[in-house]
């Protein structure tokens, strides 16, 4: 298929982006802002153990979500929320890109050594090798990853 200028994807006219906690949240809000996406969804994955306990209780995990979201509007005040429970986080992430009709997933890499991403299963390649729509590597202020 070839795209004309008139029918091309705007790549940031609806970014999900996803947040790990308040911090992190406002780190990568504040690295997305520079781009000036059209819209924001903040994307929290409550992980979910499925027959295991779960790592934090669902009510901690839910205020973490609200701080999170809240971080993120600080930035994009009009920034929608979605929040998604499940084990694999990478496969929520592309389910919930998905669900809210993004056209691309935003991310800042929240970094870690190399044994540190094999044992993640590293969310980064998952992310890039599986989504529908684009993904989009922020850049870490200060960082020579």
């Amino acid at each position: 298929m070839t795209r004309t200028d008139d029918d091309r994807l705007d790549l940031l006219g609806h970014v999900l982006l996803p947040v790990a906690n308040e911090d992190d949240a406002a780190a990568t809000a504040a690295a997305l802002e520079p781009y000036d996406p059209e819209r924001v969804t903040a994307l929290h994955v409550v992980e979910k153990g499925e027959g295991v306990p779960d790592k934090t209780p669902v009510e901690q995990s839910e205020e973490l979500a609200a701080e999170s979201y809240a971080a993120v509007r600080e930035v994009f005040p009009n920034a929608d929320e979605h929040t998604a429970y499940a084990r694999d986080v990478a496969a929520a992430i592309l389910d919930a890109a998905d669900e809210v009709g993004a056209s691309a997933i935003v991310y800042r890499s929240r970094g870690g050594n190399r044994v540190m991403q094999f044992l993640s299963g590293d969310l980064s390649v998952k992310l890039v090798t599986k989504a529908t729509v684009p993904v989009v590597a922020l850049p870490r202020e200060g960082s020579d990853e």
